[in-house]
């Protein structure tokens, strides 16, 4: 089966994710500018998830690069990962309207666990799809930034009932790591 649809799919789900996104960020009251103060952390909220949110339409975007065919196992592993993603609107929302409250911010590492989770599925069916001798597979490898990510942001659940702000620095902490590009499927592919 060819991945064209599978990629145009993804692509336009995410897009709608971010559109969703935007919708929730509400215009102030007043022309003032004091009067986006009490926007701010919903702002805030809609950055981190947007960068994750092209995060993962990067490294979607580029793991697919290094795929020739899907099967029905991928696809559906695919719309698992969309289905967490779909999420992020709400969280992102829930957690900004709040303040970054302690079970909003807990929700929001859920869901980047979740998805995380489900990216690590895809990208294993992914390779075992291609072999484990593919150029996929060698530059995935072991992932283990992926790893890291994931149980990063499970320690980030757990700060959100204790310290919510270093849940939410766990949370920048990880996109910083991913917006440096990953080379590795590029690399591999130009081998």
């Amino acid at each position: 089966m060819s991945k064209g649809r599978l990629e145009a799919f993804s692509d336009g789900v995410i897009a709608i994710i971010i559109t969703i996104m935007v919708l929730e960020l509400r215009m102030p009251q007043s022309a003032e500018l004091a009067a986006l103060r009490p926007l701010l952390p919903k702002f805030a909220s809609y950055a981190v998830s947007f960068a994750f949110l092209g995060i993962y339409w990067n490294n979607h975007h580029h793991l697919l690069q290094a795929t020739r065919h899907v099967d029905g196992r991928i696809l559906w592993a695919n719309m698992h990962l969309l289905f967490w993603l779909s999420l992020v609107p709400f969280v992102t929302a829930w957690a900004g309207e709040t303040h970054f409250a302690p079970i909003p911010v807990a929700a929001y590492g859920i869901v980047m666990v979740l998805a995380g989770c489900a990216y690590f599925l895809l990208s294993r069916l992914l390779i075992a799809r291609h072999g484990l001798d593919s150029p996929l597979a060698r530059a995935v490898g072991s992932d283990v930034k992926g790893r890291l990510s994931i149980a990063l942001y499970v320690a980030a659940v757990g700060f959100a009932f204790v310290l919510p702000w270093v849940s939410c620095a766990i949370y920048v902490g990880v996109a910083i790591m991913w917006i440096v590009p990953d080379r590795r499927i590029e690399r591999a592919l130009v081998e």
